[in-house]
């Protein structure tokens, strides 16, 4: 953004003939030449901006409000997202609060991926030049105005806390300059400042703004929506993935006390009552056959042999796609010898398993549509909405409120949950809000999961140790198949990213990586790190069982790696998180080291781990990142430290297995998470950086589960082939 948007070029009082076609167009699927992505997805949309731009609103009394297109459900992005704001504007930072934006891809579209999302850790990095000039631009405002006001050179005033000053001792806050500041037209270009002199980004100052709400019980989620004559719907889902409505029974669920309408939706059966009691009551009441002839019947067992079949060659069926090929690799298959390693890594499903379970609330009333939950894709929650519906995608009204975890969940290309609710609306229609219920064993048996993947390695070491030829086959489901977001050239990222373009690769003289993405009919989702949940595990433990078979320390190992690959950043990280842990583990303790890179971002990290009953149990972790500017280093500790636990929660317990295609899984008795007296001490270190910001809350996950492995591997010479560490027994 070089300069604020003129308000004036938003202004819409009624759809216009373009947005009927631009409507009838996105509801048929026909694509419309001469509109932009954002101009499609914010068609009707009616946001007034301000004089100081989509992103910063300034009261009478000079409190600043920064404008954050990004959800905030726990992350705590909004610090981030305001400090940027606040360091060029020279703004009181306890006068700074955040307001969520208005649902408008236009003004609000997360720049990393072409609609209003919040995801890939990208939050703070895609909002970090747009921002400062926004900031930026309404200092120079102020400035502006105060230098008409004493007739000066706009030079000679300077601005701290919201304060301007004059060499001659004229001061003026901004509240006292409001009005004639927003009569200032807004600069087309801005000079922002130079990273050294920032008082605030960077320092401990820049703590989260929601705490106090969110410790006293007054942050608004979805949950505590409360609307008058509101609705509340449960629906019962089809216990196999692909099942369908064969014949249904409501008689004995309408005399449920409470109960209002019993229906049909094209996810399952909607029961919408007075209260979530009743409504679950005349869910339980229902009797309901399913038409199963398309489900998904295989478990997981059998999906796994076919993906492990499909890594070792034998289902020739299946298509592969190179992603990383270099040199002649035709002899590795065949190779054999002391200097030859050959292993096959297994990876389940994973649920998110957020604390609070999917839920929303929508009201229909012909094609008007407002809906107020925690969303996280409000471009893709709009498109779902307006195609249900039949109306513009920006004039559905998206109130995003707080929302407790995500960790990709809440943002999938159909809108899953969010459809459901706007298909119940409708039906219930007159613009009475109904709230949508899912309980915690919808949220685990539905979906959607982290992919089943397998890894098959084969790697051919030199005379000297290290990777001469490195064959890689990459098995999983494709997340982005279907997606509506380009997907660009070669195979689907999210499935090969953290192999592909892995320092460890570019070493190797002769490379063949490719993968492979059979269809299978259990729903997929990103899973916070997505592909790296399991090429860091993959690629990470590899790595200490090469350097055993050469006989050389994990480390130095990597450390030549790395030289020879020129990875100058995992270097860095990988040298500063082994100084600050010291020259050895505490007694009793073994160490393991794993070194990853995503979404921007390397994280390195010493853990030390020990076996307790055969468990593995974590105690301290050393963590170094390189994560660019570091706007906030306590919020960065804060993720890596969730980040760390949420991985290990993963790959020491995290498994969701089918048994003839329904999930046995239901709440968190049978899918385990990690205990609060299980946490490890996270220690966080921050390489020092003027790269502009890269990701944070995701980069943290994946590399915990293979310095444990490496830990093991190293305490007892046994690899880990097969996640979780500890498997059910029940």
């Amino acid at each position: 953004m070089n300069a604020p948007v003129n308000p004036k070029d938003l202004a819409q009082a009624q759809p216009c003939r373009r947005d009927v076609v631009v409507a009838s167009a996105l509801v048929g699927g026909a694509l419309l030449v001469g509109c932009s992505p954002a101009d499609l997805m914010s068609a009707g949309s009616k946001v007034e901006v301000g004089a100081f731009g989509p992103f910063i609103k300034i009261a009478p009394d000079g409190g600043v409000t920064v404008i954050s297109k990004h959800i905030e459900f726990g992350q705590g992005n909004h610090a981030g997202l305001a400090a940027i704001v606040a360091e060029e504007l020279d703004a009181d930072w306890t006068k700074v609060q955040v307001e969520q934006a208005p649902a408008n891809a236009k003004l609000y579209a997360n720049g990393a991926l072409g609609a209003q999302l919040t995801g890939g850790s990208s939050a703070i990095s895609n909002s970090w030049d747009q921002l400062r000039k926004a900031g930026a631009g309404a200092r120079a405002m102020f400035v502006q105005a105060a230098a008409n006001r004493w007739n000066v050179p706009v030079g000679e005033i300077t601005v701290k806390d919201s304060v301007l000053t004059h060499a001659s001792g004229k001061t003026a806050t901004f509240g006292e300059l409001l009005a004639d500041a927003a009569k200032v037209p807004p600069p087309t270009d801005v000079r922002l400042k130079d990273p050294k002199t920032f008082t605030l980004i960077g320092t401990d100052r820049v703590r989260r703004k929601d705490s106090q709400a969110k410790s006293d019980g007054t942050a608004r989620y979805t949950q505590d929506v409360r609307l008058p004559d509101m609705l509340t719907a449960v629906v019962a889902h089809a216990p196999l993935f692909g099942a369908k409505v064969k014949s249904l029974d409501a008689a004995d669920a309408k005399k449920v006390a409470g109960v209002v309408d019993v229906f049909e939706i094209p996810t399952g059966v909607a029961v919408v009552a007075q209260n979530t009691y009743a409504a679950r009551m005349g869910r339980e009441a229902l009797k309901l056959e399913w038409d199963e002839d398309k489900a998904e019947k295989r478990g997981s067992v059998a999906i796994n042999q076919l993906f492990k079949d499909v890594a070792a060659g034998k289902n020739t069926q299946t298509k592969w796609e190179p992603f990383d090929q270099r040199g002649d690799a035709s002899g590795l298959e065949s190779a054999k010898g002391e200097r030859v390693f050959e292993t096959t890594y297994e990876f389940p499903y994973l649920a998110h398993a957020t604390m609070e379970p999917m839920n929303c609330v929508a009201s229909v009333d012909g094609n008007k549509v407002k809906l107020v939950f925690g969303s996280q894709g409000q471009t893709l929650d709009q498109l779902a909405s307006a195609k249900i519906v039949g109306c513009l995608p920006g004039s559905v009204e998206i109130e995003t409120l707080y929302a407790g975890g995500s960790f990709g969940r809440r943002a999938n290309f159909q809108s899953d949950y969010v459809a459901e609710c706007v298909h119940i609306a409708k039906k219930v229609g007159k613009g009475r809000p109904v709230k949508l219920v899912w309980t915690r064993e919808d949220d685990m048996r539905a979906g959607y999961f982290r992919p089943l993947t397998v890894h098959a390695v084969k790697v051919r070491l030199d005379k000297d140790g290290y990777p001469a030829a490195w064959r890689h086959r990459i098995v999983s489901q494709s997340i982005m198949k279907g997606s509506p977001m380009p997907a660009g050239k070669g195979p689907d990222q999210t499935a090969i990213e953290g192999t592909a373009g892995s320092p460890y690769l570019k070493a190797t003289p002769v490379v063949d990586a490719q993968v492979a993405l059979p269809d299978v009919g259990v729903p997929v989702l990103w899973w916070r790190s997505v592909g790296a949940t399991h090429t860091a595990f993959a690629m990470e433990h590899t790595i200490d069982q090469l350097a055993a078979k050469a006989g050389k320390d994990p480390v130095d190992y990597r450390r030549a790696l790395y030289t020879k690959a020129g990875a100058d950043r995992h270097l860095a990280v990988l040298n500063l998180a082994v100084e600050r842990a010291g020259p050895t583990a505490a007694a009793g303790w073994t160490r393991g080291v794993a070194v990853h890179e995503s979404f921007g971002s390397v994280v390195a990290q010493v853990a030390e781990v020990k076996l307790e009953n055969g468990v593995p149990r974590v105690g301290r972790v050393v963590t170094a990142i390189d994560c660019g500017v570091a706007i906030s280093p306590d919020q960065i500790a804060a993720q890596m430290e969730g980040g760390t636990c949420y991985g290990l929660s993963g790959v020491l317990f995290g498994e969701v297995t089918l048994t003839d295609g329904k999930v046995e899984q239901s709440n968190f008795d049978r899918y385990r998470v990690l205990r609060i007296n299980e946490a490890p001490t996270v220690e966080t270190n921050i390489v020092p950086s003027g790269n502009p910001p890269s990701g944070v809350g995701e980069p943290g996950t994946p590399v915990i589960g293979p310095a444990v492995a490496n830990a093991l591997f190293a305490l007892n010479r046994t690899p880990t082939t097969r996640l979780p560490f500890v498997r059910s027994e029940t």
